[in-house]
């Protein structure tokens, strides 16, 4: 959005004072106060027309007095602002914005995200996941996956030969050319089978140099590597995490290199020790960031300092890549990638000479699609086993003669675990879409990120208790468990989530999304040559941020109180018609976009603090991501709205999102901090809060029992989630594939018992066998694994365990025969 002066503005009544928020945290200044409290709006504002008084009237926005006065404030703005970072700046300038900017604008619209946003996949992608991915999900045991911490030699052959690894290498290099949301489906498709072979594929389609050669490498570059890294020939890593920069990894601690001169060829000598490379222990080209420095000049302006990406083969001089950590449970490949005074000449440099300094750049572009799909990808394919296994066992599984589904704690956890997956499920899809759209939201990929890898953790934890003593007991009847222990590791990769909540999606947010605030910042940055036009942007930006701060607050209370009286006088089964669970929901979500862009206004207040303030920004990035995945889910019903059962769960969702919202915008007010913190806290709470009551609660009992009730008897929601897993050929031993083929049975089992009870008769001859039919696949279906021994040694002839050894010594010591001798 850019605000040309020649703008028309809307006109204002110049009798009228206003008291403009707080921008920055300047010196306490009484003068300074009283003219803020003072403040009118120039009369130049009424103007319908450009004229010579209007064009004078431009350079005296702030406070309608002499530029002198302006310029005065604009120097104390610009000496409490801290500098901005080179790292800093490149971020700021990387990727793209769009519907992140609407909610930090107040008024995003659904209508908006349904017209412009279609996931959909082509028929070469649909047929690629019902084939390609089913067969690989055949080779992979995920039991003995997670025993050998590696694939047969067969699978990983087939991955190869299938372009597993070049799914996003353009055809026209041997790749698949697929799009994000092809990728992320598949990615979810492997995860509902086996973690190891999702992070396996992840990592190549989104982080590995393959993008990033695609879109930046040299012609001789992309001719030697596109097609090598298509056909599988050479495996992608990308070694960027060191020691000493793990969340903070553009510091590049400890990953060195100078420009140096050997034999009349340019090059870098570099050394580097990176680890939690995943790919890395096989990988036969990693692309390795690096801190280029430059002390000789030899550059001579053809590429920059900073952070550069080099390509080396696996077996280049001095590259050392092999030994292995041992993430958890987890079986992918992941190591360390070492080197010391490696020579790196020019050509290995991704881009070649010119694109040194230019990695941030490389990086963040391409980030997007690593944060923002692959991984809530995983917490998608989560989802979907959960709900669809973990929803057939909590019927199939009786307690006192009653399927545990009829239990409220099970009822409570099912819900839970449906809902935070419908709203992954959602999330992917449209984020997918976004990115196919050729946008690259860095605000919302981080969202993604956080959010939807925190809501995967959550909806295991909910499956491992529905599943109870059966998701503990490692084997091929836990369906659950490998996924359990892999969860935490999206969540720390990329970036953890306790960073990238609490600092790193508001700090770039506010300055990136803002409508206004980037031009602002950008003006206080400003060499002082340039400090009469640094003055004009500041004031004019100034004056918008006013503008939309009361805004802001205005639709906050309006909308506020209109969205808390359509709740109170709401039913409960308003939901049942899908227009107005439209309408209602897109409303409270407005509502809760004007609270949110209130906020980050008056965050200004804390000037360049706010950094330092990670609660506060932690709080407002649970509002951000829980107002983002409403529309989300949003934009996902309007598009498959129809599936019986879908307003149900489409509700409990967006009930649990709009109090999350909620409940962080209210804690962020109850602890509002810095100098101003409690006249932001007051205009905070009369905004959020207009008649000082929090509207939202959690989803009523009645649609937690409905949902349940309909994920865990045959229905078109429970389809919905299926629909994305691997189901094993039948007569294949695949413990979650059975669960849910037995569902139908088991479910009609217990409706003609329940009726035989009230008819008080006897069975029919096919009744009895259907009820005996459900009483076998149930005694299967509830056994876990046994082992005759769990380690190597125990399986040696003649071994005996310890403890049992000890047993016999203490028993013959004390000459003590059995009970049964004694008896």
């Amino acid at each position: 959005i850019t605000h040309k002066k020649e703008e028309i503005k809307k006109p204002i009544n110049n009798n009228r004072s206003t008291i403009a928020p707080a921008m920055l945290s300047l010196p306490k200044s009484r003068t300074l106060t009283t003219l803020r409290n003072r403040m009118v709006f120039p009369s130049c504002f009424q103007s319908k027309a450009p004229s010579h008084h209007h064009q004078l009237c431009q350079n005296r926005t702030i406070l309608g007095l002499v530029p002198a006065i302006d310029k005065r404030i604009y120097r104390m703005a610009k000496s409490v602002m801290p500098a901005i970072s080179k790292t800093e700046q490149i971020a700021l300038g990387c990727g793209t914005i769009g519907f992140d900017r609407d909610i930090f604008g107040g008024s995003p619209s659904l209508q908006k995200l349904i017209d412009n946003y279609q996931p959909k996949l082509s028929e070469e992608e649909q047929a690629f996941l019902d084939n390609q991915v089913n067969h690989l999900c055949g080779l992979l045991d995920d039991h003995e996956v997670s025993l050998k911490k590696d694939f047969s030699k067969e699978a990983w052959d087939y991955m190869r030969d299938e372009r597993f690894f070049g799914m996003k290498i353009p055809k026209e290099w041997g790749g698949l050319g697929f799009s994000t949301q092809a990728v992320s489906c598949i990615l979810a498709k492997l995860a509902t089978h086996c973690f190891d072979a999702n992070a396996t594929v992840a990592v190549p389609n989104s982080l590995g140099p393959g993008e990033l050669l695609a879109r930046y490498g040299t012609p001789s570059q992309k001719e030697y590597f596109l097609p090598r890294l298509a056909d599988g020939t050479l495996i992608p890593c990308f070694g960027l995490t060191a020691p000493h920069s793990g969340s903070d990894a553009t510091s590049l601690i400890g990953s060195d290199c100078v420009v140096q001169e050997r034999d009349g060829e340019l090059g870098v000598l570099a050394s580097f020790k990176k680890r939690y490379i995943t790919l890395a222990p096989v990988a036969g080209v990693v692309g390795i960031g690096l801190n280029l420095t430059d002390p000789d000049g030899l550059l001579g302006g053809n590429g920059e300092e900073g952070f550069t990406v080099a390509l080396l083969e696996r077996n280049h001089p001095g590259l050392m890549m092999g030994p292995r950590h041992m993430p958890l449970n987890a079986a992918f490949m992941n190591g360390t990638v070492e080197g010391e005074d490696v020579w790196i000449p020019m050509s290995c440099i991704l881009g070649g000479q010119e694109r040194c300094g230019f990695g941030w750049h490389m990086f963040v572009e391409c980030l997007a699609e690593g944060r923002g799909v692959s991984l809530p990808a995983g917490s998608a394919g989560a989802a979907r086993g959960v709900a669809a296994a973990a929803g057939a066992y909590s019927r199939i599984r009786k307690q006192f003669r009653v399927p545990i589904a009829e239990f409220g704690g099970i009822q409570e956890a099912i819900s839970l675990a449906s809902s935070d997956g419908l709203i992954t499920i959602a999330g992917c899809d449209l984020m997918n879409a976004i990115i196919d759209n050729h946008e690259a939201p860095m605000v919302i990929s981080s969202v993604m990120k956080q959010n939807c890898t925190e809501r995967g953790r959550r909806i295991v934890e909910h499956g491992m208790d529905i599943a109870a003593g059966s998701a503990i007991c490692r084997g091929n009847k836990n369906y659950i468990g490998n996924a359990y222990m892999s969860l935490p590791i999206a969540i720390t990769v990329e970036g953890a989530n306790i960073m990238t909540r609490s600092f790193q999606i508001i700090g770039q947010g506010l300055t990136r999304c803002h409508p206004h605030m980037l031009e602002l910042i950008e003006s206080l940055q400003m060499p002082k040559s340039e400090e009469k036009k640094a003055v004009e942007t500041f004031t004019r930006q100034f004056y918008n941020v006013v503008r939309h701060g009361v805004t802001n607050m205005w639709h906050s209370v309006s909308r506020g109180l209109q969205s808390s009286v359509s709740t109170a006088t709401r039913s409960k089964t308003a939901y049942k018609d899908g227009d107005k669970l439209l309408e209602y929901h897109e409303n409270q979500l407005l509502r809760l976009s004007a609270n949110f862009a209130l906020t980050a206004d008056l965050c200004f207040t804390l000037g360049g603090k706010l950094k330092f303030e990670e609660l506060l920004m932690g709080r407002l990035a649970d509002a951000l991501g829980a107002i983002f995945l409403g529309y989300a889910t949003l934009h996902h019903y309007s598009r498959r709205r129809g599936i019986q059962g879908l307003e149900a769960l489409t509700e409990h969702a967006l009930l649990r999102l709009e109090k999350e919202a909620q409940d962080a915008l209210k804690t962020a007010a109850d602890n509002f901090p810095g100098r101003l913190g409690g006249i932001a806290s007051l205009v905070m709470k009369l905004g959020c809060f207009p008649l000082g009551s929090r509207p939202y609660q959690d989803p009523h009992d009645d649609l937690t029992k409905e949902v349940a009730r309909l994920i865990t008897t045959p229905s078109e929601l429970r389809n919905l989630f299926e629909e994305g897993m691997y189901i094993a050929p039948e007569g294949q031993m695949h413990q979650a594939s059975d669960l849910i083929r037995a569902l139908p049975v088991c479910v009609e089992a217990d409706r003609v018992a329940s009726l035989l009870r009230r008819e008080k008769r006897q069975p029919t001859p096919d009744e009895v066998d259907l009820l005996a039919k459900a009483d076998a696949l149930r005694d299967v279906l509830i056994q876990v694994d046994v082992f005759d021994h769990l380690s190597e040694e125990e399986a040696q002839p003649g071994y005996i365990r310890p403890a049992l050894v000890g047993t016999e010594e203490r028993l013959v010591d004390q000459e003590r025969k059995s009970f049964t001798e004694i008896a």
